[in-house]
């Protein structure tokens, strides 16, 4: 990796962090530039995914406010993320190479859309809250959590796109708060793949630290400043960023 790559990997695990905390979707930042600096689809895939680690967490203390009186919640709701993300991980590894390779363009244009759509999910989940809530987890939540978590460990671009949705419409919650516990599922989704991936895969290790370091920078960002940030640029830039991804995975 030449100084130049490295700095691009550092700048995209900055932005990644900062939009992770935010919304999600911090992956259709790194794993393009991972693919554009050599690597192949599953090594970038799991590098990409233990860098993140630390930026979820630097994410989730910078919100650590939000996160009081969500104990019991965060303990249920964990349970499903990281089960979930344990079996996307497994998914990742025993599914051939090639099976990754035909998905993640497909993974990458629902990721757009979700990301595209999210102004009109808040506004559903703004005028769902006033009815159906529920002011805790109940088991409708429990399993789209879980289900988000197994995309999270096999992928993971907008799982917090999808987190944030689903809270939002099943949860009695201000959105800030459902945000935090949303940075601690996201946490728990990487950090179960990524230990599963310590022992099964290969990783580039000068991506991870790279990714590791910039996400942490991000995180913290992302805690304090992105929500200043206009909303209509950070989408902007995941979905060019994304778009060049799919047209080079397709041209591949």
């Amino acid at each position: 990796m030449t100084p130049w790559e490295a700095l691009a990997v550092f700048a995209a695990g900055i932005g990644a962090g900062t939009i992770n905390t935010i919304v999600g979707s911090g992956t259709l930042l790194t794993f393009p530039v991972l693919l554009a600096v050599g690597l192949p689809p599953v090594t970038a895939n799991v590098s990409n995914a233990l860098g993140l680690v630390p930026g979820s967490l630097s994410g989730a203390i910078g919100y650590r406010r939000e996160l009081t009186g969500q104990r019991g919640r965060l303990i249920r709701l964990g349970a499903a993320a990281a089960l979930g993300g344990l079996v996307g991980a497994i998914l990742l590894i025993v599914l051939p190479g090639s099976a990754f390779d035909a998905v993640v363009p497909a993974l990458i244009v629902l990721a757009l859309v979700l990301v595209v759509l999210q102004p009109r999910l808040a506004k559903a989940v703004a005028a769902r809250r006033t009815g159906d809530a529920h002011p805790d987890a109940g088991p409708l939540l429990m399993a789209g959590i879980f289900a988000t978590g197994i995309y999270g460990g096999y992928f993971g671009a907008a799982q917090g796109v999808l987190m944030l949705a689903l809270m939002g419409m099943l949860l009695d919650e201000d959105l800030q708060r459902i945000n935090a516990t949303k940075n601690v599922l996201a946490l728990l989704v990487n950090g179960v793949a990524a230990i599963f991936f310590l022992f099964v895969a290969h990783f580039d290790w000068t991506a991870v630290l790279l990714i590791a370091a910039g996400s942490v920078l991000g995180g913290q960002i992302g805690a304090r400043v992105g929500r200043r940030l206009p909303p209509v640029a950070l989408r902007g830039i995941i979905v060019v960023v994304g778009l060049v991804a799919v047209v080079k995975l397709l041209l591949d």
